[in-house]
């Protein structure tokens, strides 16, 4: 289970100097490695900035049946996190003080999108889609575009999201410049979305001067069976998260060990039809694990401390395990529900907690782009309850002025008013 994601310092000095170059030179900078990494010919920052018709267009040419998938997968994602916003309150004491939260959203929020061959327009409608629910008023997207060519389902995705802006640039510089901001590029308040090592390694840099979602290690999928599921599907899923890249993480656990050596057999056949099959070969052997428990009750209490990205319940009573999980991003259900149902189009959202840090994190959702703020209006009179409270506290840490602050509320002994 031993995953190291210490950062590289070769990696972490190339970043910290990108990101000083575009706080330092703005725009200039951004032309310079975006000419450079990403093999383009901009000589004008305007020609960084992709225009929003052209994300109409693209979704305009799609395929009918692109086009249609697209757009169903988006009202899913979109009906889903309509029941997650969050709504503000308040309550009044008995002598007329109102407390309360008042809930808002972000000004503006800057989605980084992978591109050239890790373009997943999923990605996007999973981070921009809660972004405007949650009334975020300016949603700004970065996208690198290798020798200036462009994803279409992308720009589509972002039609249908309902993105802002579109700038075509991608990497740390990228990241340094929404957070930061440039003359073309708007400074933001939170950076969301999946990106590689340097823009994981920028995210966790400007991280403090503005928001981010999460640091997303390797994708994980832990699936736990009672040996009463076709082994070829349980194989499938497997396969699935395994086929991201080498250093993702596929597991299953069983109390059958005949279903084990099943599964084993199944995935032999199944790799020679795999186009990815040397990465999933390879994630296999490195990360991959098959576990063979006495029971499920113990299957539940491991995937527990591996708290696992994606954890499907592929058993005759799954709601009766779930009961007893604690630590998971996601839960799919049943034999019939399949993780990569969750990436696509099931409704929530498959940005979620890896490496373990499910045990304290939740999947991306509106309340990522929502504040939260606390109202205090007090009464005359409890201006005089609480100045009193605050008063003695605020003696015993000998903060005076906090004492006297409170105390030039309270009532004069003797007073009615």
């Amino acid at each position: 289970m031993a995953w190291d994601d210490s950062d590289d310092l070769a990696i972490q000095q190339q970043v910290l100097a990108i990101i000083a170059d575009v706080r330092k030179r703005g725009d200039h900078a951004l032309l310079d490695y975006t000419n450079r990494f990403d093999r383009c010919d901009f000589s004008q920052p305007e020609q960084l900035i992709l225009p929003k018709q052209r994300l109409k267009h693209a979704y305009d040419a799609l395929p009918v049946e692109q086009a249609q998938a697209l757009t169903a997968a988006a009202d899913r994602i979109r009906a889903y996190a309509e029941r997650q916003k969050l709504a503000s309150w308040q309550y009044e004491e008995s002598d007329g003080t109102v407390l309360g939260q008042r809930i808002t959203a972000l000004d503006r929020v800057g989605l980084y999108v992978p591109g050239g061959k890790a373009a997943y327009p999923s990605s996007v409608l999973m981070n921009a889609i809660p972004a405007k629910v949650a009334g975020v008023a300016e949603l700004i997207m970065v996208v690198p575009t290798p020798k200036q060519e462009t994803n279409e389902l992308v720009l589509a995705a972002a039609y249908l999201a309902d993105v802002d802006q579109v700038f075509t640039i991608g990497g740390a510089q990228a990241v340094a410049a929404l957070a930061y901001g440039t003359d073309t590029v708007p400074k933001v308040a939170k950076i969301v979305g999946p990106g590689n090592i340097y823009v994981a390694t920028a995210k966790k840099l400007v991280f403090g001067h503005v928001g981010i979602d999460m640091i997303a290690g390797p994708s994980e999928i832990l699936v736990i069976c009672d040996g009463q599921t076709n082994p070829d599907w349980v194989a499938m899923d497997l396969f699935s998260q395994a086929e991201h890249d080498e250093n993702a993480q596929a597991i299953l656990i069983s109390d059958n060990a005949e279903f084990l050596q099943r599964v084993e057999l199944s995935m032999h056949k199944l790799l020679l039809e795999m186009e990815r099959a040397e990465i999933i070969q390879a994630s296999l052997n490195q990360r991959g694990a098959f576990i063979l428990v006495e029971n499920l009750d113990q299957a539940a209490e491991i995937a527990n401390q591996i708290a696992p990205e994606h954890l499907e319940l592929s058993v005759a009573n799954p709601e009766a395990l779930c009961g007893k999980i604690r630590h998971a991003g996601a839960i799919f259900l049943g034999r019939y529900t399949a993780e990569a149902l969750g990436d696509y189009c099931a409704g929530p959202n498959h940005v979620l907690p890896t490496s373990g840090t499910a045990r304290f994190s939740s999947p991306l959702g509106v309340y990522d782009f929502q504040k939260r703020t606390s109202i205090i209006n007090c009464s005359a009179q409890g201006a005089d309850s609480l100045g009193q409270i605050a008063s003695v506290l605020a003696r015993g840490e000998s903060l005076t002025a906090h004492a006297r602050s409170a105390e030039y509320r309270i009532k004069p002994t003797g007073s009615s008013s």
